[in-house]
């Protein structure tokens, strides 16, 4: 098998992102994007207790499948919010280096 790394997240975003507007019976992604943000924002939530589930009770196997949804449906949110991964990428790499406690300190506080 190749190797595999992040950018299969960029490549998911374009495909997601080219999936706009196609038919919503033929794609589930279109479909997600046609109900808009509430509803995408819904199953995100419901990937996310899914995931914690996975975490807790399933094997490791249910952690990554779980996981794979959950980014896939991140994924989605950010399509439909005009949201490149760059941006997110971008601002994971300025907090790269700094405390997390000291990082979260300086949002509570601007």
């Amino acid at each position: 098998m190749a190797e595999i790394d992040g950018s299969v997240l960029d490549r998911l975003f374009g495909t997601i992102a080219a999936r706009r507007g196609a038919d919503p019976a033929l794609s589930y992604t279109a479909k997600l994007l046609a109900a808009g943000r509430p509803r995408i924002a819904q199953k995100l939530g419901e990937e996310a207790v899914e995931t914690v589930i996975a975490a807790l009770r399933g094997s490791a196997q249910d952690l990554v499948g779980e996981s794979a949804d959950l980014l896939y449906h991140l994924l989605v949110l950010w399509a439909e919010a005009g949201i490149a991964p760059a941006e997110v990428w971008s601002a994971l790499e300025a907090r790269m280096g700094s405390s997390g406690i000291a990082e979260k300190f300086g949002r509570a506080h601007s």
